[in-house]
């Protein structure tokens, strides 16, 4: 079994999130991709605008009735910083026999030797670095043997998301309609 794990804040989930994880499916020919909403990234306390429930309805949202994705609440549910390590850990006991990736955008790389054990996240699964067109992720930092994976271009981000809704701008286009409804009954980021 191949198993990719992408994590993140998810502060709201998008369509760029959707086709990164889509184009990694395909590139990695993953026999799933698990997504895997943060409560707390360490690097990002006090950040977060929806709760870690909210965050995690909407990535459930976000790939509702694509077999190819799931979605754990794992970190949700264990609550307190989130560290992907301990969680990749997880994933190594559950699935022990199983080629695992663990997906992360070119954007955290200059942050990853502050993460948690970023030797043991790499001992764990294969780090597969998701970069855009343009970026020249340097990878001479990182531990282990790292792959890229040319994925789309999609300019969208979380921050603008919550900065158009908080404006009255329209999202639509900018995350599935069920997610945008879900953000507009909740009234988030307001």
């Amino acid at each position: 079994m191949r198993l990719g794990v992408l994590g993140g804040s998810f502060d709201p989930p998008h369509i760029g999130h959707l086709i990164a994880a889509g184009d990694a499916f395909e590139a990695l020919s993953l026999d799933r991709l698990i997504l895997v909403p943060a409560a707390v990234q360490p690097l990002k306390v006090g950040r977060a605008a929806a709760t870690g429930e909210q965050r995690l309805t909407m990535v459930r949202l976000l790939v509702e009735g694509d077999e190819r994705f799931a979605v754990d609440p794992v970190e949700i549910e264990r609550a307190g910083l989130s560290y992907s390590v301990d969680t990749l850990a997880g994933y190594a006991e559950q699935y022990p026999d199983a080629e695992r990736f663990f997906l992360v955008g070119a954007d955290v790389l200059p942050s990853f030797e502050r993460w948690r054990e970023p030797e043991r996240i790499v001992q764990l699964a294969t780090l597969a670095v998701l970069q855009r067109s343009g970026e020249t992720p340097d990878l001479t930092r990182i531990p282990g043997r790292p792959i890229l994976l040319p994925t789309r271009r999609i300019d969208i981000s979380a921050t603008e998301i919550r900065e158009r809704v908080r404006m009255g701008k329209s999202i639509r286009g900018f995350v599935p309609e069920a997610v945008a409804a879900f953000i507009e009954a909740a009234r988030l980021y307001r």
